[in-house]
């Protein structure tokens, strides 16, 4: 949810937009539940979005190869242990337009999910070997992010502009964020 938030407000419009969404759609409660969730349409493509440029693990288990075949010209032999890079898929320009660039709409139009059938966007792994965790996870990540933006809108500290967020990465299992995010959360009034 840290690089959700920071994306977020890194992009006020995405912000502005996602949180309107789930304020309509949602009417008068006090907390988002998981049924709530399933027509957030625009709030799970900023997840994606922020899964495919902040994957939760960024290197997946090793896959060991069980038949020879070919990739870029190089022979792959059977028994050869290989690590899918989910980090540098996610930012690879072969396959996303302006891959730096934070856009939740790339989603709208295609079916691509993150549940391991997409090879673009592999945040929990695929296949057997797929994150046991992925249902619990995104269910988290769905509510837990959908109520933060539905209870408060959220504003930089006094001083800060977009522009001093600090994006650098801590690498690691996982890749958290070197510094911590700083913003300040504003009781949201209308519900």
């Amino acid at each position: 949810m840290t690089w959700a938030m920071t994306e977020l407000a890194r992009n006020p419009r995405v912000m502005k937009k996602v949180q309107s969404e789930i304020r309509n759609q949602i009417g008068n409660k006090s907390m988002i539940s998981l049924d709530d969730t399933d027509q957030l349409s625009y709030l799970k493509m900023v997840i994606k979005e922020t899964w495919r440029l902040h994957p939760p693990v960024p290197l997946l288990s090793p896959r060991e190869i069980v038949s020879e075949f070919e990739i870029n010209g190089y022979t792959i032999q059977p028994k050869t242990r290989l690590h899918v890079n989910v980090w540098a898929i996610g930012r690879d320009p072969d396959t996303w337009k302006d891959p730096k660039e934070f856009l939740p709409e790339r989603f709208m139009d295609n079916e691509i999910d993150a549940k391991g059938q997409n090879f673009e966007l592999l945040p929990f792994g695929g296949g057997r070997r797929i994150c046991p965790a992925i249902y619990m996870g995104t269910t988290m990540v769905e509510c837990g992010l959908a109520n933060m933006l539905y209870n408060f809108d959220w504003k930089l500290p006094e001083g800060m502009v977009v522009e001093d967020i600090d994006m650098e990465e801590c690498p690691g299992l996982t890749v958290s964020k070197k510094s911590e995010l700083l913003l300040v959360p504003v009781k949201y009034l209308d519900h």
